[in-house]
């Protein structure tokens, strides 16, 4: 998955992640990292969130490259 995601690191990606209940935190960001387990997002605030490869396989987590 880290191979997947690694074109993409400097580029504005959205996530879109289930609390369940049909219920979902949406982000806009840069990826900033990878690492073997985790990737990076950085908000246009400045603030970095962590999120799984695992949460990507399992659909918890969706994303979605911004074109712009």
């Amino acid at each position: 998955m880290q191979k997947k995601l690694s074109p993409y690191v400097g580029k504005k990606i959205k996530v879109k992640y289930s609390l369940g209940r049909n219920k979902y935190e949406v982000y806009d960001g840069t990826l900033k990292e990878l690492f073997p387990n985790v990737f990076l997002l950085e908000d246009e605030m400045g603030a970095i969130k962590c999120f799984s490869y695992s949460d990507l396989l399992t659909k918890t987590v969706r994303l979605k490259i911004q074109d712009r």
